[in-house]
């Protein structure tokens, strides 16, 4: 499958795609002529990729992980649970923050609000 078959297939631009590649998350061959061939497997490949992406995985640990990822784009080996509970760590930590943000924003504003 060519590149632009794999992008309307899965709604990924063609140029997330070479990105994915890049990335070393999605192999691709070659024609003679240079052009990326993907094997049948890519589609669910890419909605793999995806719902990592989805989940707040940067590349690089969706690289690590990538082959564990089992069955539908949503079911992983029972051994990422550590990894994937650090990740969730680190978003719930970032939230907090935010949120630790917002608060102090909204006391600044206050007085403003009251004027």
């Amino acid at each position: 499958m060519k590149i632009g078959e794999l992008a309307r297939e899965t709604g990924v631009s063609v140029r997330l795609l070479r990105y994915y590649e890049e990335q070393g998350l999605l192999d691709a061959g070659r024609t003679p002529g240079g052009q990326r061939v993907y094997d049948a497997g890519a589609p669910v490949t890419v909605r793999r990729i995806r719902t990592l992406l989805d989940a707040g995985l940067p590349t690089r640990v969706i690289r690590e992980v990538l082959d564990c990822v089992c069955g539908s784009e949503t079911e992983v080996e029972p051994c990422l649970t550590p990894m994937l509970l650090e990740q969730l760590q680190g978003i719930e930590e970032r939230i907090a923050g935010l949120e630790g943000s917002r608060q102090s924003l909204t006391r600044l504003l206050a007085p403003l609000a009251e004027s």
